[in-house]
């Protein structure tokens, strides 16, 4: 068996351009000078992406959850929330499902820095409530793009994908069988 090891000289040999030189060890001396390594150039603070907003200075997102379907357009106002022509409080009366669609305020620090107005449709209150949220990181990230880091590493991009399993022929409910009887 042969070994075959490739050097950097050999790789810039095969795409003809000059090898790079070997950068000397950190902290290495060469006589009484000291070298340093090489900095790496750093990365643009621009977002990659643009910002989303449409004529009326909002941005819009569809969160899904369960079997629930949000429709959101986010605006910079003073922090109201309105579901359904409705306030979170009155759609959303347990303080659970508030702090659910909050969390993404929180996440990002810009608790009561925008409104939000919304529709929603389908599934349950917990259900709504994760569409809403899912449609409110959609949406922020849309109109501050340099948000998505935060909003991504939390989790909230993601559409969380669980569903309840159908019920199935022969069981009582999905996994559940009909109770056993010996005589």
């Amino acid at each position: 068996m042969t070994d075959n090891r490739q050097s950097l000289a050999d790789l810039a040999a095969l795409t003809n351009q000059p090898a790079p030189a070997p950068a000397p060890a950190q902290g290495s001396t060469e006589g009484d000078i000291m070298v340093e390594a090489p900095v790496a150039p750093t990365a643009p603070t621009m977002p990659l992406r643009e910002q989303e907003i449409d004529s009326l200075g909002r941005a819009y997102a569809t969160g899904r959850r369960k079997d629930a379907v949000a429709r959101v357009w986010l605006k910079p106002g003073t922090g109201k929330i309105v579901i359904n022509g409705r306030d979170q409080e009155v759609y959303f009366a347990r303080p659970t499902l508030r702090l659910v669609i909050n969390q993404v305020f929180g996440i990002t620090e810009r608790e009561g820095q925008y409104d939000v107005m919304c529709t929603v449709k389908g599934g349950g209150l917990s259900g709504q409530a994760g569409a809403v949220k899912h449609g409110i990181s959609q949406a922020i990230t849309r109109y501050e793009p340099v948000l998505r880091a935060p909003v991504k590493a939390a989790g909230f991009l993601t559409r969380d994908s669980r569903v309840v399993e159908r019920k199935k022929y022969g069981k009582a409910k999905a996994r559940r069988s009909f109770q056993f009887s010996k005589r």
